[in-house]
């Protein structure tokens, strides 16, 4: 994407953090929730990808085009899942965002690319409208989210459990939470330089 190149490698790094640990959680899910997870370490990677400063790689049209398949083909599986959960209406907004903001810089003029990275106001390359219901959805969401990892007292649970420290990490919810949260983050700081 846009922009700095310093935030920019902050959110490559911010996004693929987060895609790696949905990978971790890849591995102990079943069932629905592996697909969730996977399609929020796909997102995370792509965002990392997404937001590699232009200056430092600007991707021809066709990458661009690519990223519109493969969250398109993400968008319809998403879709085509049963169910109608709120998680789920989350990930298909994500994937569609996605494929808006990919989209958006297949369809710019070549120089707006370079304007971005130099900091021009003014070249966006996305339609207005999307882009600030976009912007008002995920700001929404970080706040939601945010207030979610507000403390609350903690209850005895069981103790020992055994299993490796790695495991442990990868069961908490909260940091599921905080994974999601800084994948919505990113997307916002990717939005505001579209």
């Amino acid at each position: 994407m846009h922009g700095p190149a310093t935030s920019g490698w902050l959110l490559v790094a911010l996004c693929a953090a987060a895609g790696s640990y949905c990978l971790l959680r890849l591995r102990d899910s079943v069932g629905e929730q592996r697909g969730s997870v996977g399609g929020e370490a796909l997102m995370g990677f792509g965002m990392a990808a997404m937001a590699v400063p232009a200056a430092v790689l600007t991707p021809p049209r066709w990458v661009w085009a690519g990223y519109v398949v493969v969250f398109g083909g993400a968008a319809l599986h998403t879709l085509l899942r049963a169910g109608g959960s709120g998680h789920r209406l989350h990930h298909l907004l994500g994937t569609l965002a996605m494929v808006y903001m990919a989209g958006a810089m297949a369809l710019a003029p070549a120089g707006a690319h370079s304007a971005h990275t130099a900091g021009a106001a003014g070249a966006g390359s996305g339609a207005p409208l999307i882009t600030g219901v976009l912007l008002v959805y995920y700001a929404g969401y970080v706040l939601w989210a945010g207030a979610r990892l507000v403390p609350v007292p903690a209850t005895a649970g069981p103790e020992g459990g055994g299993g490796t420290a790695l495991a442990g990490w990868v069961e908490r919810p909260e940091l599921a939470l905080v994974c999601r949260l800084s994948m919505g983050i990113a997307m916002l700081a990717m939005l505001l330089t579209l």
